[in-house]
């Protein structure tokens, strides 16, 4: 069952609903274990903030993807949930609106080239100026500006 209430069904594998959610799940798969727990989603909201994030917010986001209940969420369900929509409710914002919020650490609406290479390194994902460069122009944005959400979304092959 998805989150809106649509169900896909085993006839439609999430396969072919024409997207790879892998680049996304795993930024959030700190420890890449092929699961997202919440030390995952709290270790990667660490890397941007010195408060941590909301507990709250953190068992919301599992909730909504956990669809067998084991306290955790593999790519599947990963998959699933966003395949299904890609703006997941939690706390009014999708799951990958509240990813780039916490990578945007000035909260101006873009991820600087700054803002891009600090959560590479956080991530343990060891990037050059040229990569990070690279990214902002896949993602549709420029050097100075730096890339919107939308251009976050094609960075990770999700939109």
């Amino acid at each position: 069952m998805c989150p809106s209430d649509r169900t896909l069904t085993a006839s439609t594998p999430s396969s072919t609903l024409g997207s790879d959610f892998r680049p996304a799940f795993d930024v959030l798969d700190k420890d890449r274990d092929g699961k997202i727990s919440h030390d995952d989603l709290r270790a990667f909201y660490s890397g941007f903030s010195s408060s941590g994030a909301d507990e709250n917010v953190i068992g919301s986001m599992i909730k909504v993807a956990d669809s067998n209940k084991d306290g955790f969420v593999e790519y599947d369900e990963f998959e699933r949930v966003l395949g299904c929509q890609k703006s997941i409710s939690v706390g009014g914002g999708g799951l990958m609106e509240e990813v780039f919020k916490v990578m945007d650490k000035d909260g101006d609406g873009k991820l600087s080239h700054a803002d891009l290479k600090s959560y590479m390194n956080s991530a343990g994902l060891p990037s050059t100026d040229e990569d990070i460069k690279a990214m902002i122009l896949m993602g549709g944005g420029d050097e100075n500006d730096g890339v919107s959400y939308q251009g976050l979304l094609k960075i990770l092959a999700v939109d």
